[in-house]
């Protein structure tokens, strides 16, 4: 991209750290922000890929909890309207209620697939929190039947969490390739262990299906030897 192009449209404090990080090297700063996009766009196919197979096989477990393939719907008056779950604003029941809303307004049938596709990752973690957890009795840790012994609720969810915040930062195209002004990927590959942990945890027969889809390492050499 040439200069005047790259000046006027790409915002200075954003392009600045690359120059930063290359000592001022235009060129060098330049294949670091392509190197920057490639790694992003190496993320989203596990990425989305997870979050697909971890949805499913929790609302696998839902249904057989509740013995009810609509439970999306039909709990929106039961658990996810219990009064302990007054102080978070009935976060679950308000996110099933606004995707049936829009539903509505775009004329299209209810339908417990629907709700469950339209869905952020937010709810779906959600399960994790203790509020919710309690609630179900557990029953989401249930997703990972092969995970540690070592590893609880907490730690379920606090990488997970991690997973959405990093989703969110490739989403708003931010940089995944610093530490501070320094060129340095290991958020990324942080990321990426804890993903194929829980992949793992939930079945290693999935492992190669994301390995297949992966180019993740490859364009993290490429941003390291930048």
């Amino acid at each position: 991209m040439r200069i005047q192009l790259r000046n006027k449209y790409l915002s200075l404090p954003r392009y600045n750290r690359y120059l930063a990080a290359t000592g001022n090297d235009n060129v060098r700063a330049e294949r670091l922000y392509t190197g920057n996009i490639k790694l992003v766009q190496a993320f989203h196919p596990i990425l989305s890929q997870f979050e697909v197979i971890f949805r499913n096989a929790l609302c696998v477990q839902m249904s057989s909890h509740f013995s009810d393939p609509d439970w999306i719907i039909n709990e929106k008056s039961g658990f996810m309207s219990h009064a302990s779950l007054r102080f978070s604003n009935y976060f679950m029941r308000n996110s099933v209620q606004n995707v049936e809303n829009s539903l509505i307004r775009r004329r299209i049938a209810i339908t417990s697939g629907k709700v469950i596709s339209d869905q952020n990752f937010g709810f779906w973690i959600a399960f994790f929190l203790r509020h919710h957890y309690t609630l179900i009795r557990g029953q989401s840790l249930y997703v990972f039947p092969n995970k540690p012994r070592i590893e609880d609720r907490a730690s379920i969810y606090s990488k997970l969490d991690d997973i959405r915040n990093f989703r969110n930062r490739i989403n708003h195209c931010e940089p995944i390739c610093f530490t501070h002004n320094n060129i340095d990927c290991s958020v990324a590959i942080d990321i990426k262990n804890k993903l194929y942990n829980l992949i793992e945890w939930i079945d290693p027969d999935l492992v190669p299906f994301f390995t297949s889809l992966d180019n993740t390492t490859n364009e993290i050499i490429n941003i390291t030897t930048v």
